[in-house]
């Protein structure tokens, strides 16, 4: 979390149809776009890393409050400044769906920051990447949704890719920033299929980014008074720099799926997970072994599959 997305989040790439890059001229300004917001979603991730070597350890949900309040600013400018006139309305049926999206999608990005803090960033890129593997599942099961066996086969080996990511252990002080970072991706592929549900329901997405980035702060919030760690200046601008990072990242994937149909450029977006590995050796000297590096393999070659 989950590492959140807001506005591109809104319909997975999974679930989005569209023509083929051929009908579309700007499929190139897309692919540019998507490849922009994967390094800027990287940054994030680096900032987040980065804040606790410039003063004490933070707790994962006080770093993501900042990022969640950047994201809230932007949607709330957004939504007071749409100027197409429309009124926003919310069927009855749609607010238990609303409040599951945003409860799903803030324990992704509670779960995704603690394993940014604990784990090789290009680890918790490559876990929280699962989430469209877990909207198929749930897509399935909760929105009754046919499970093509080639999906079905992709989601199964994705999870083999995850153990060899996770290599799991008896010692629980070692397995659970993983496991943590697994479960960003599920909690994260939770909230994109409540989010399919809201576009069935004809949810404006704009209320659906506005809701979800303000109870996200507002969760926050209860954790923070109760255990909050003083900050240094850096890592107040360190994590202020991850919530402009965040926000970026919402941009450019926003402009991407506007410029090319998002089944056709989405699978750029897993170069989240290179930027995310680069950054980490560069900064931080992280180097994922042979096992990650085979989760790696196997987990994008189930995305590349999946989307065929």
């Amino acid at each position: 979390m989950t590492r959140d997305r807001h506005a591109t989040q809104d319909l997975p790439p999974e679930t989005r149809d569209g023509p083929s890059p051929d009908a579309r001229p700007h499929f190139r300004l897309g692919v540019i776009c998507i490849l922009c917001s994967a390094f800027s979603f990287a940054l994030m991730g680096m900032f987040v890393r980065l804040a606790d070597l410039h003063g004490d350890t933070l707790p994962a949900i006080q770093k993501s409050f900042f990022r969640n309040l950047i994201a809230f600013l932007i949607a709330a400018a957004l939504f007071i400044r749409r100027t197409d006139g429309s009124r926003i309305t919310m069927p009855r049926q749609g607010w238990p769906v609303l409040i599951a999206r945003a409860a799903f999608g803030t324990l992704g990005i509670f779960a995704n920051f603690y394993a940014l803090s604990h784990i090789p960033i290009g680890n918790a890129a490559m876990l929280n990447k699962l989430s469209p593997f877990f909207v198929v599942v749930f897509s399935g099961l909760w929105l009754g949704e046919k499970i093509r066996m080639r999906q079905l086969l992709a989601v199964i080996g994705a999870f083999i890719g995850a153990l060899f990511v996770i290599k799991p252990t008896f010692e629980i002080r070692t397995i659970l920033p993983e496991l943590v970072g697994f479960s960003s991706g599920l909690f994260a592929g939770a909230a994109y299929t409540c989010v399919r549900k809201l576009g069935i329901l004809k949810v404006d997405a704009r209320l659906i980014i506005l809701f979800f980035s303000g109870f996200s702060c507002l969760a926050s919030v209860p954790f923070i008074l109760f255990d909050y760690h003083p900050m240094t200046p850096a890592q107040i601008w360190i994590l202020i720099g991850a919530g402009a990072a965040a926000a970026g990242g919402q941009f450019g994937i926003t402009a991407a799926y506007r410029a090319a149909p998002p089944r056709d450029i989405a699978v750029f977006d897993y170069t989240n997970i290179l930027f995310a590995a680069l950054l980490g050796y560069l900064v931080f000297n992280q180097k994922a072994d042979l096992y990650s590096w085979i989760g790696f393999a196997i987990i994008l070659t189930m995305a590349f599959r999946m989307r065929r």
